[in-house]
This record gives structure tokens, C-alpha cells and sequence, in this order.
């Protein structure tokens, strides 16, 4: 069995102590690498890449979200779980759209976390109900609903989907796998895979997380 590789970066000795003991009593887990801080982690990957980081927000030197960018440019293949104290909505979606596959807060149960680290690594995103709630706010807000502008970097404010397209993203939104929404709508999970692509072409989106982001920004649920 392959072992899923953990990197875990927060500045809190004793937390980071107790999630090491953790993730250490899971079979197929294997925590490769700790950091204190963001530049101390990307100091360290060259040595252990990680699959998934568990990383937190606040830190000295550098944060969890100009670590968060970096791994985006330098290292997109590594899955990114947020595992903070902050539960601002803004802050949720704002890192979503930095391309972080899942948003944890620290008080979640020691199962949420495990859970979390298959869904991104098997579907690539994991949206718990809290992350949904903030989402749900954020549509229903009219006074901060903001179209996104033609520059307004991450997406692309004149996309137009497909129905196809849009159907597919409604799936993906609803949490289901690329095999599971070709059972659903009865397309090869290759023909599936490359609505996706498209999609994240279209709205300049990251991965899977950037794509639901976008799909509640612009009411699209």
C-alpha cells in the first residue's frame, strides 16, 4: 500500500507535536517533514515532497498565505489543507481561490483530518460543511457578491460555459468524483475529465476548489 506522504507547518510546537502523534497512528499516512514556518517548509521540500500539507495561517517569517502562493507557482502538485483558528468567510474563499484544496479549522475532530487528506488527494478538494456555510453566505450576501472584473486575475470575468460544461461543474460542486458523474450523465470519465480541463481553463481557476469558489462567487449553484 502507498503510503500518503504529509508535510505539516505550524508555529505552535505542542499543536504541531499532538497532530504529528496523530497522523502517525494512521496505517497509510507518513509525515515526511515539519516546519515551524512557511519559509522553513520550502526550505525542507526539496529533501521530502509532500502529497498533502496540513498548514496553518498564522506563522512568523513567512505565512500560510504567501506559502499557500508560492506552492501554487513552485509546486502545484502538492495539496494544500489549511488547518488554522481563523473561521472569517472572507478568509475562506480568499485562500480557495489561492488554490487550497480544503479548510480546516483547529478544533475539528482528529477523523475530520484523516478524512480530509483522502478526499484531496482521491478527488482533489474536500468541502466540509463549515467551508459550505461560508460559501452559501458569501452567494446570498447581495451587498458583497462582486462580479469579478475582465482583470481581476484569478478569474476570468467573461467566461462562457457550455450547459455541458455547466452541468459538470453543478456535479463537481455537488462533490461527486469524475466516475461518478460519468454514471450520472452517461459520458466516458475521459470525455468527462476534459469538460473539466476546460473548465478550469475557462475561469483561470486552479483545481477543483477554485473551480466550486468560482461557482458560488458567481451564482452559479
Amino acid at each position: 500500500m502507498r503510503k500518503i506522504k504529509l508535510a505539516l507547518v505550524d508555529d505552535h510546537n505542542l499543536f504541531r507535536r499532538g497532530m504529528a502523534t496523530i497522523l502517525s497512528q494512521v496505517p497509510d499516512f507518513e509525515l515526511v517533514l515539519e516546519a515551524s514556518n512557511g519559509q522553513e517548509f520550502i526550505d525542507k521540500i526539496p529533501r521530502r515532497v509532500p502529497d498533502v500539507v496540513l498548514l496553518d495561517l498564522q506563522m512568523p517569517v513567512l505565512d500560510g498565505t504567501a506559502t499557500a502562493d508560492y506552492l501554487r507557482d513552485n509546486y502545484p502538485l502538492i495539496k494544500i489543507v489549511v488547518l488554522t483558528m481563523h473561521d472569517e468567510d472572507r478568509m475562506v474563499l480568499h485562500l480557495l481561490e489561492k488554490g487550497v484544496s480544503g479548510y480546516l479549522l483547529k478544533d475539528s475532530d482528529p477523523d475530520e483530518v484523516e478524512l480530509a487528506v483522502r478526499k484531496v488527494m482521491d478527488e482533489g478538494v474536500y468541502l466540509n460543511e463549515f467551508v459550505s456555510k461560508a460559501m452559501l453566505r458569501k452567494m446570498t450576501n447581495k451587498t458583497t457578491v462582486v462580479k469579478p472584473s475582465p482583470n481581476a486575475g484569478l478569474y476570468n470575468g467573461k467566461v462562457v460555459l457550455s450547459e455541458r460544461e455547466k452541468e459538470v461543474l453543478k456535479l463537481i460542486c455537488e462533490g461527486l468524483s469524475t466516475q461518478e458523474i460519468s454514471e450520472k450523465i452517461f459520458l466516458s470519465p475521459r470525455t468527462v475529465e476534459g469538460h473539466r480541463l476546460r473548465i478550469l481553463e475557462k475561469t483561470g481557476t486552479k483545481n477543483t476548489a477554485g473551480m466550486v469558489a468560482y461557482a458560488f462567487k458567481n451564482n452559479l449553484m
